[in-house]
């Protein structure tokens, strides 16, 4: 059988590939059905004569046009991966080129590619994927060993962070109950975790998850195990800890280490500082039924969270069996602004207005005192002692923007003597706020908390923010 343009025609249009071929300046000369069909041209003449760059396929064009000329050059390519843009989406390409002879001259070039956009993706959810507990690790644990017997490891494991899923987890710890097998439970809760999927994205959240969770199950290694609970928040089953001493000690430990929390971590082009808020239970030294040892559990975890966070809390039927959980969370950011305004505004007295919100402010922000800095340079305590200091050196780091210092060693560089004066009083973190009075003279308020590492939350810098502004607002105020 001869070869005609007819027989070579049905060939080409039956191929699955996308053919084309070009003359020696890059222009289309032709193309197969396959190709129409993948960039919805109706006829070859949309794009006979037009290079690549006029059908502008690609974002960065120059390294399929240096490839080209390769090729006319008298290279030929095979399977190079690239993108194109098709109906406005970017997808994975591979191609292959090879030159167009007539006689000894290169006269164009043919050739053909397949989209593997979805290949690449699932490679990259594969790559992505993080398994932390396989099948050889888990059957030590007869509870785990029979389960796999008849389900898979996929089914088992979160598909993100590769612990284990929550209902899994659940039915470990109904397994141990039952089997009078004494366990710790805990619930970490990483803080601020919206903030990093708002600000970096929701892959760097994604990164954050798997980083804390594949270092939580390797310093955990021995002791249990470690379950995703549902979005930021984690599960550990603790197998060697179960009284509230030995507890205490491992988060201590734990907390102190900077292997798991209070460590950076690398996302897209940004480094975050990762803290958790975790509250601890254990069966059967504080419940042997699991409902009641989740309600222990969330007792503990919202004093934690309630103290500022980045804290652990292991549960103490003493200290905590009459904690009235709507105490813990009574407080919501309308109406404490609405009992600030309604205490403040109408004094005037700056002293008997801060002294009048004191027991509230300590409550509801969990702090130790409020002290307020005028041009005079004295740092007057709203209920300590009164110092003497250098206003504008607090100026110095308040400034126009508020300020929020976690630690008060962040401030050491830029201002060293309002550093050492709020080390003379034994603060570790503070909000500090600068605001107008009436007068126009220039005042600092600084809201100060005495726990190490604590983490302000969005509704604290909020209300610190709001008591400045009222009291800047206030005409006939005197200090």
């Amino acid at each position: 059988m001869k070869m005609t343009i007819s027989l070579f025609d049905s060939i080409i249009n039956t191929s699955q590939d996308c053919v084309f071929w070009k003359d020696k300046d890059r222009r289309f000369l032709g193309v197969n059905q396959a190709f129409l069909d993948y960039y919805g041209f109706e006829s070859e003449e949309e794009l006979i004569g037009k290079n690549d760059e006029d059908m502008g396929w690609h974002n960065d064009p120059e390294p399929f046009k240096q490839d080209e000329l390769r090729v006319l050059g008298g290279e030929s390519t095979y399977k190079v991966q690239g993108k194109c843009m098709v109906h406005g989406e970017e997808r994975d390409i591979i191609a292959s080129k090879r030159p167009l002879y007539e006689g000894d001259e290169i006269v164009g070039l043919v050739g053909s590619f397949i989209d593997i956009t979805d290949i690449v993706r699932r490679q990259k959810m594969s790559d992505e994927r993080q398994i932390i507990y396989t099948v050889e690790k888990l059957r030590k644990i007869p509870y785990w060993d029979k389960l796999l017997d008849s389900t898979a490891l996929d089914e088992i494991l979160d598909p993100l962070t590769g612990v284990i899923t929550r209902n899994y987890m659940m039915d470990f710890a109904d397994s141990l109950i039952l089997q009078d097998k004494p366990f710790s439970m805990s619930i970490l809760d990483l803080d601020n975790f919206k903030l990093i999927n708002d600000r970096y994205g929701h892959h760097s959240g994604d990164i954050v998850l798997k980083d804390v969770t594949a270092s939580l199950a390797a310093y955990t290694d021995g002791y249990g195990l470690i379950g995703r609970f549902g979005g930021d928040e984690l599960l550990l089953i603790n197998l060697k800890d179960t009284e509230h001493e030995d507890n205490s000690k491992f988060w201590s430990a734990l907390y102190a280490s900077g292997k798991v929390f209070r460590k950076e971590v690398e996302v897209e082009n940004a480094s975050v500082f990762i803290t958790c808020t975790s509250g601890t239970a254990s069966c059967p030294a504080d419940s042997g039924n699991l409902t009641e040892l989740f309600s222990m559990i969330d007792t503990a975890l919202y004093i934690g969270k309630n103290r500022g966070r980045n804290c652990f809390t292991v549960y103490d039927d003493d200290k905590h069996r009459n904690i009235d959980m709507r105490q813990i969370v009574k407080h919501n950011l309308c109406s404490d602004m609405s009992y600030l305004k309604k205490h403040v505004v109408n004094s005037e007295d700056t002293s008997k207005a801060l002294l009048d919100v004191m027991p509230f402010l300590k409550e509801a922000l969990q702090i130790r005192d409020v002290y307020y800095i005028d041009e005079q340079g004295y740092l007057r305590a709203v209920l300590e002692k009164e110092l003497k200091k250098n206003a504008q050196d607090a100026g110095n780091v308040i400034g126009d923007e508020p300020v929020i210092c976690n630690s008060v060693r962040d401030i050491e560089k830029d201002s060293p003597l309002f550093c050492k004066a709020l080390q003379e009083i034994e603060l570790a973190s503070f909000i500090g706020v600068e605001f107008k009075a009436d007068t126009d003279k220039t005042l600092y308020l600084i809201f100060a908390s005495n726990r190490k590492h604590r983490i302000w939350q969005e509704n604290d810098r909020v209300l610190c923010f709001f008591l400045a502004s009222i009291l800047g607002m206030t005409p006939g105020r005197s200090l």
